[in-house]
Parts: C-alpha cells; sequence; structure tokens
C-alpha cells in the first residue's frame, strides 16, 4: 500500500459542505480500535478557492501526499471518474465511484453505496412489498440505490429526477440489466399511487438542503419510505411518513455499511459494523 503500508493510514472525505458528516468519526474510531494509525481529513470544497476545488487537483494532491484513499461524495460522485485508472463491478454498474483507493501508483474506484443501501435494507425493512418502488433521484446516490434496489428484487422501478436526462439514462441502463424493470415517472401523484415503496436519493431533506422531493400528502399508511439522507437523520420526509403510519428506513444503514466496506477497502483491516454503527449513533446522544 505504498506509504499507507501496516498499520499507518490516511484517508480523506471529498464533498461538497460536510462539516455535519459522521463518516471521518466512524473511520478514525474503527481504526484506533484496532491499533492502527489512522487519520481522516475533511475535504470541503466549499471552504476552498474556486481553483483549489477541482476533483482532478484534489486527487492528484492526496496522491502525492501518500493517502490511502479517498471517499466521495455529492457532488462528485461521477466527476471523479474520468481520474481514475480501474472501476470494480459495482462502480461500473452503478456509473458512480464513491470510494477510491490509492494503490502501487493506481486509483482503484468502488462503489460501496449499493452495497450499504441493500444491506440497510435487508437488516431493517425484511418484509418490505417490493412489488413497486418509486426513486426519487437518479444522480449517484440514485444509481446506487437504484441497482441494489433491483437486486432487492423489486419488481418495478419508477424513477423521478428533475434532470430528465439522468432519469432516462438511468432507466436504461436498468432495462438492459433487467429488461421491462424500469421506467420513468414524470407525475410523482401517479407514481406514488402505484408504488407499495418510495426512496429518497436527492440531497433534498439534508441541513443545507431543507424540503421534501415529493410532496408528503401523497404518502399513505401502506408505503414504506426510505431516505439515505441522514444529517438529519429525522428528515422532514421521514417525519412526515412516521406521522402517516408508514415503515421508514433511515439514512444510518446506508451511511454505516458503506463506510464498514470502504474502511476494508482502505485499510485491508477487517471493521467491526456493530462498533462502527455505535459511533454512528453516538451523535445522536449529543457526542461530537
Amino acid at each position: 500500500m505504498g506509504m499507507n503500508s501496516g498499520t499507518g493510514f490516511r484517508i480523506g472525505l471529498v464533498g461538497q459542505g460536510i462539516q455535519q458528516s459522521r463518516t471521518p468519526a466512524m473511520h478514525r474510531a474503527e481504526g484506533a480500535a484496532l491499533g492502527l494509525d489512522l487519520r481522516y481529513d475533511l475535504i470541503d470544497t466549499d471552504m476552498m478557492a474556486p481553483a483549489e476545488a477541482d476533483i482532478a487537483r484534489i486527487l492528484d494532491r492526496a496522491e502525492a501526499e501518500g493517502f490511502a484513499g479517498l471517499n466521495i461524495t455529492f457532488p462528485y460522485k461521477r466527476a471523479v471518474m474520468a481520474h481514475l485508472h480501474e472501476l470494480s463491478e459495482s462502480a461500473r454498474r452503478v456509473d458512480a465511484v464513491n470510494t477510491v483507493v490509492f494503490r502501487d501508483g493506481r486509483r482503484h474506484g468502488h462503489n460501496t453505496d449499493l452495497w450499504g443501501f441493500a444491506e440497510g435494507l435487508r437488516r431493517n425493512l425484511p418484509d418490505a412489498d417490493m412489488r413497486c418502488v418509486l426513486l426519487l433521484g437518479a444522480g449517484g446516490a440514485g444509481g446506487a440505490v437504484a441497482h441494489a434496489l433491483a437486486g432487492a428484487g423489486t419488481g418495478r422501478l419508477l424513477v423521478a429526477d428533475r434532470q430528465a436526462d439522468s432519469a432516462a439514462a438511468l432507466v436504461a441502463a436498468l432495462n438492459a440489466v433487467m429488461p421491462g424493470l424500469a421506467a420513468l415517472a414524470p407525475d410523482p401523484a401517479k407514481a406514488a399511487a402505484l408504488a407499495t415503496g418510495i426512496v429518497n436519493a436527492t440531497p433534498m431533506g439534508m441541513a443545507k438542503l431543507p424540503g421534501t422531493a415529493i410532496d408528503t400528502a401523497l404518502l399513505e399508511p401502506r408505503h414504506w419510505v426510505a431516505d439515505i439522507v441522514y444529517f438529519p437523520l429525522e428528515t422532514a420526509l421521514l417525519a412526515a411518513a412516521r406521522a402517516r403510519g408508514c415503515h421508514t428506513l433511515s439514512g444510518a444503514g446506508m451511511a454505516v455499511n458503506q463506510a464498514v466496506r470502504a474502511f476494508a477497502l482502505f485499510t485491508g483491516h477487517d471493521p467491526d459494523p456493530a462498533r462502527m454503527r455505535a459511533t454512528f449513533e453516538s451523535f445522536d446522544m449529543g457526542a461530537a
């Protein structure tokens, strides 16, 4: 692992407006628990001069400084792909990267969001009715969630995104793998009426992007509702869904599970998922 051999690792998270991210704490605590000398930096492009906030420059600098790898979040999960040497199968399938590993002069792109969402769904909503799911958001995270839903046995996947071309591209990619699985959802009300489950994979609901990606009046008690946003953990969408009696899935599962898999990729050490979950949940008890 070059400069990151043995027990010393330097990792970072690249994204926009990420000061509230819980990812660094999960990695740092797990590194300490395993006796590793692990440093985890926030590389927040909101805090950088525009010229510095360029994904290619950030990658070059991190690699030159001996980083083991980088987590990549909104809005760079697709932009980063042009600057990598290799992509894992999940990164290729989702067409987005959230984990970059620097190894032997090469940059390997992975997508741990796909497994992260699938694992959260399997553990926390095992009885979810998967006949028809409405997916809000067809960006980097939406692609991961869509492929996770396909793998989880979704019968029909309706995709809604303000960027019509993004939605169309995701529908085409899904139907290339599973013909007839996906369709565009230009009318949210019609789609919600058909859906058994609704997933928000947009940044709407984040502390810096308040609101919901769908009119919450469209939620019915029969829906299960999942959100990938985790700060705040109780988004306006989930609060409304819970008030209507829907089964809900917070962004915690995907956030923890993607970190579990990323940690193993960065360090070659197997983390303890329960311990990483406990670190994540400690934030809700007022811990920093």
